[in-house]
C-alpha cells in the first residue's frame, strides 16, 4: 500500500527534562490513517517477546519506507545524528492488552529500548478516544532522564537493589510520579500523531489501570511503534 504525507502535516521539535533529550511531535502524519487502521484489522495478532504488554503484527513494509523518507532529513537538525542507512529492526502494529495485576516488576516502570544514541523508536497512534500517550520520566535514585552504555551498568545495579525494597511499585502501569520516578513529559495520544524519541529515553505508555484497552484494532489503543537504528 502506498503511504504519503498529510498535507497539512506539523511538527514540533521539544526537548525532554533537564537533560534535554530530543523529541519530535508530528501531527496529521499520514494522509489515509483509516486505511492503516483498516489494514490492522486483517491481520492476526500474537504476542511478540517477553516485555511488551500486549499482542503485535506486522505492518506494511511501505510504512518503513515512508518513515526513512520522513526521518532523513531530519537525522542532524533533531536528532543530532550523521545521516546514514536507517535499519527497521521492528515495525509493528501493537495494541496494549494485558492486565496490569499481571505486569512483572521490568513491566511496572519506565524502561529504554536501547542504550543507543544511535537507535531511535516512534509511536504513531491510531486509535480514537482516551487510551493514553507516551510519557517521559526521570530515575530519582540516579537522576538518569536515559541510559546510554555509560550509565548502564549503574543504573539496573540500582533497579536491582529497588525491586526488593519498599519503594518497589506494586501491580500496575505506571501512571504519575512514583518513589523510584518522576514524570518530567508527556505527550497525549491523539489519532495520527507520532511521536519519536532515542531509544535510550526512560519512557513509558500511559494506561489507565481501570481501563485497559480491548484486543481488538477498532475499538482498542491501536499504534505502530518502530525502532530504527541509524547506520553512519
Amino acid at each position: 500500500m502506498l503511504i504519503q504525507a498529510h498535507p497539512g502535516l506539523r511538527l514540533q521539535v521539544q526537548r525532554i527534562g533537564a537533560e534535554g533529550a530530543p523529541l519530535l511531535v508530528i501531527d496529521q502524519l499520514v494522509a489515509d490513517p483509516q486505511r492503516l487502521v483498516h489494514k490492522a484489522t486483517r491481520l492476526d495478532f500474537s504476542r511478540q517477546g517477553a516485555f511488551f504488554p500486549g499482542i503485535r503484527a506486522r505492518a506494511p513494509a511501505s510504512y518503513e519506507v515512508f518513515l526513512e523518507r520522513l526521518v532523513q532529513p531530519l537525522l542532524v537538525d533533531v536528532f543530532g545524528l550523521r545521516p546514514g542507512r536507517l535499519r527497521f529492526p521492528t515495525c509493528h502494529y501493537s495494541l496494549i492488552t494485558q492486565a496490569p495485576e499481571q505486569l512483572v516488576f521490568l513491566q511496572r516502570i519506565p524502561h529504554i529500548d536501547s542504550a543507543s544514541h544511535q537507535g531511535l523508536a516512534s509511536v504513531h497512534y491510531l486509535f480514537h478516544g482516551n487510551w493514553g500517550g507516551t510519557a517521559f520520566y526521570r530515575h530519582r535514585a540516579t537522576g538518569f532522564e536515559y541510559v546510554d552504555e555509560g550509565r548502564h551498568e549503574a543504573y539496573y545495579r540500582q533497579l536491582q537493589q529497588e525491586s526488593e525494597g519498599t519503594d518497589a511499585p506494586g501491580p500496575g502501569y505506571i501512571g504519575e510520579d512514583t518513589p523510584m520516578f518522576e514524570r518530567i513529559d508527556q505527550v497525549e495520544g491523539v489519532f495520527n500523531r507520532l511521536v519519536m524519541y532515542r531509544r535510550n529515553s526512560l519512557h513509558s505508555a500511559t494506561i489507565d489501570n481501570f481501563a485497559v484497552p480491548p484486543a481488538d484494532p477498532l475499538t482498542g489503543r491501536l499504534s505502530i511503534n518502530t525502532f530504527i537504528d541509524v547506520i553512519p
